[in-house]
C-alpha cells in the first residue's frame, strides 16, 4: 500500500469532489480515480460512493479516513526520528494570526514532508516579490492575483463581515445590507499595503468610496471605533481571535466572500504547492 493513494484519499474525502481533489494535488483527475480504484481494489472494500452529481464516503472509507490521516502522520513522524530534518519553510503573512494560519501551520509540521514553518510578517506588494525572488517559499493572499511570474492557486474562501463601532445601529442586528449602512460612514486602507484585498472590497461595494484612505488597518479600526455611522469590511477571519469592545463584526446580507490564495515561486515542484494548499483549504 502506497503513502500516496492514501494521501489521495484523503484528499478526495475532504473534497468529495473528484475534480476539486485533483485541483488541489496538481495533477490530472485520471490519475486521482485510478489510484482510489487501486486502493479499493488492495483492500477489497469501497471507500467511496460517487455518482455523476455526488461522492460520498462509504462506512468503510470513514473508517479508512481516520486510519489513514493517522498514517499519513506517522509516516511523517518516522522520517523526522530517523534523522530526515523537517525542512525550513518561509511563509509570507499578515500581522493577524487566525485559527487557519494555526490549523495550517500544525497540518505542514505533521505532514508527509515534515516541514518547521517561519512566518514573515510583510505587505503584499513586498510579500509576492519576496516569493519571486525566492526569499519566501510561500505567500498567502486574498483576492485576486494576476501574475505570470507567480503560481497563485486558491485554497480557501471566507465570509466578508461588516465591522462597525459598538454604538452602530446595526451592531446588535445578526446581518446587515449594505445598502442599509451610510456610505459616508465608510473607511478604507491605504490600497498599497494590500493591493487584491482593498480592490476584492471596493467590488463588492455598492457605491464607490466617498473618504479618502485612512492609512493602515490599525487606523481604520480606531476611526471606525469613533464613529458611531462608521464601518468597514473586512475577512471574517481576521477579526475573530479580537477581544475588542470598540467594534465587532456583522454578517452581510446577502453573503459576500473573499478567496484566499497560496502563492509559490514557478520552480515550486507540484507535489509542495499541493501539500501548501491542502494545510490551509477548509
Amino acid at each position: 500500500m502506497e503513502l500516496r493513494a492514501l494521501h489521495y484519499f484523503v484528499t478526495v474525502a475532504e473534497e468529495l469532489h473528484f475534480g476539486r481533489a485533483a485541483q488541489r494535488l496538481r495533477i490530472v483527475q485520471p490519475a486521482v480515480s485510478q489510484q482510489i480504484t487501486r486502493l479499493e481494489r488492495e483492500l477489497g472494500v469501497r471507500l467511496l460512493d460517487r455518482t455523476s452529481r455526488r461522492v460520498r464516503l462509504t462506512p468503510a472509507g470513514e473508517r479508512v479516513l481516520a486510519a489513514a490521516r493517522e498514517t499519513l502522520a506517522a509516516a511523517a513522524r518516522v522520517r523526522v526520528v530517523a534523522g530526515e530534518p523537517a525542512a525550513a519553510l518561509r511563509v509570507g503573512v499578515a500581522t493577524c494570526v487566525t485559527e487557519r494560519l494555526d490549523r495550517a501551520l500544525a497540518r505542514l509540521r505533521d505532514s508527509e514532508r515534515p516541514a518547521a514553518p517561519r512566518l514573515v510578517d510583510l505587505p503584499v506588494p513586498a510579500r509576492l516579490d519576496a516569493v519571486r525572488d525566492g526569499e519566501l517559499d510561500l505567500a498567502l493572499v486574498r483576492g485576486a492575483v494576476t501574475s505570470t511570474a507567480l503560481t497563485v492557486v486558491r485554497a480557501w474562501s471566507e465570509p466578508l463581515h461588516a465591522v462597525l463601532s459598538g454604538g452602530h445601529p446595526a451592531a446588535g442586528k445578526p446581518a446587515v445590507s449594505l445598502h442599509d449602512l451610510d456610505p459616508y460612514g465608510l473607511r478604507l486602507p491605504d490600497r498599497d499595503a494590500d493591493p487584491p484585498l482593498h480592490d476584492a472590497i471596493v467590488a463588492a461595494l455598492p457605491v464607490a468610496p466617498l473618504r479618502p484612505p485612512a492609512g493602515d488597518m490599525l487606523n481604520v479600526l480606531f476611526e471606525v471605533s469613533q464613529d458611531p455611522e462608521g464601518w468597514t469590511l473586512m475577512p471574517a477571519e481576521q477579526l475573530a481571535g479580537s477581544r475588542s469592545e470598540r467594534v465587532l463584526q456583522v454578517p452581510l446580507d446577502p453573503p459576500m466572500t473573499v478567496d484566499g490564495h497560496v502563492v509559490t515561486s514557478l520552480a515550486t515542484p507540484e507535489s509542495c504547492v499541493a501539500s501548501y494548499v491542502a494545510a490551509f483549504a477548509d
